[in-house]
């Protein structure tokens, strides 16, 4: 016969969170040894941390002290607020939330934390079950804890994070420049991303400055929309006709992409000058180089695109 696990309310077992479970679990601190992959030893009850007394304090294999704090019921802001607060007052870097019952937001930002990589976060759920007429028994289950992925995931948000501000600056810089040589770019706001654009006059083509890592480009950029390719390319067509002319007012050969299999045509030109992930110093002489650029694409270009029909 195999026997039915049952739950059992949690405060028929400890009816008390600080006097009855953390108690019980200062003495039994080796049930989270077997769940997490952690080592802990000597756990403290009500150790201070500042203003305020921290459920546990426990030593993982290497000395350093693991945070535990611990709630019967379902996790709330308070307690995550506290865990926080205990971590950087004991100078932890693991902390364990175990509660009955741990909501979706919470779970969320427990994940979120790990993927901080200033410290290990674990919320626990715990409850309490019998089998038959045994004496009831404590469940305790991982919900998430630090990953490897996690860890991996919050490098790439910080990365991210980091190019979106280099590239804000960049453009900032850029459009300063470019504001005391030509109006064309002067009504936009800078950028986070690797384009800025502003119309020429004609719906679906724009003037736009791109950057990646170690260059750039400035475009003419031609796109009529979703069900109006056929109208995309044969302005492109058009000025395609007029390429000699264009180049030669230009001063350079341009890059003509007609690209069939995409929606839109570009007219570009590559500046190898930089980009943004090089030395800000270096920032200047690229901004020179992609302003130059563009104000010899749009002289090129404007007469040719004011004379389409469209």
């Amino acid at each position: 016969m195999i026997g039915r696990i049952d739950r059992v309310p949690l405060r028929d077992v400890w009816k008390h969170e600080a006097s009855d479970f953390t108690k019980w679990l200062e003495e039994n601190i080796e049930v989270l040894n077997d769940i997490l992959d952690l080592n802990l030893t000597t756990a403290e009850r009500e150790k201070d941390a500042g203003d305020f007394n921290v459920d546990l304090v426990a030593e993982d294999d290497k000395g350093n002290p693991v945070v535990i704090e611990n709630q019967l019921e379902k996790s709330n802001h308070d307690h995550l607020g506290k865990l926080i607060t205990y971590l950087t007052a004991v100078g932890a870097r693991t902390a364990i939330w175990i509660v009955s019952d741990p909501r979706p937001e919470h779970i969320n930002a427990i994940s979120w934390l790990n993927e901080s990589n200033a410290a290990s976060f674990y919320l626990l759920k715990v409850e309490a079950i019998r089998i038959g007429d045994s004496e009831p028994a404590p469940l305790l289950t991982l919900i998430v804890g630090p990953s490897k992925e996690g860890r991996e995931v919050g490098e790439a948000k910080k990365e991210m994070a980091e190019r979106y501000e280099i590239r804000h600056k960049f453009w900032i810089g850029l459009l300063d420049y470019a504001k005391t040589k030509t109006k064309l770019h002067a009504g936009i706001s800078p950028s986070e991303y690797s384009y800025i654009v502003t119309g020429a006059g004609i719906s679906g083509l724009t003037y736009g400055y791109a950057i990646t890592k170690h260059a750039a480009t400035v475009d003419f950029y031609i796109d009529r929309g979703k069900g109006a390719e056929k109208e995309t390319k044969a302005i492109f067509e058009e000025l395609l006709s007029a390429k000699d002319n264009i180049e030669r007012t230009f001063g350079e050969a341009l890059e003509w992409q007609r690209l069939e299999e995409r929606r839109y045509c570009l007219i570009r030109k590559q500046i190898t000058v930089g980009g943004w992930r090089d030395d800000p110093a270096k920032w200047p002489a690229v901004y020179a180089a992609m302003v130059d650029a563009m104000m010899r694409l749009e002289k090129a270009l404007k007469p040719h695109v004011q004379k389409l029909k469209v």
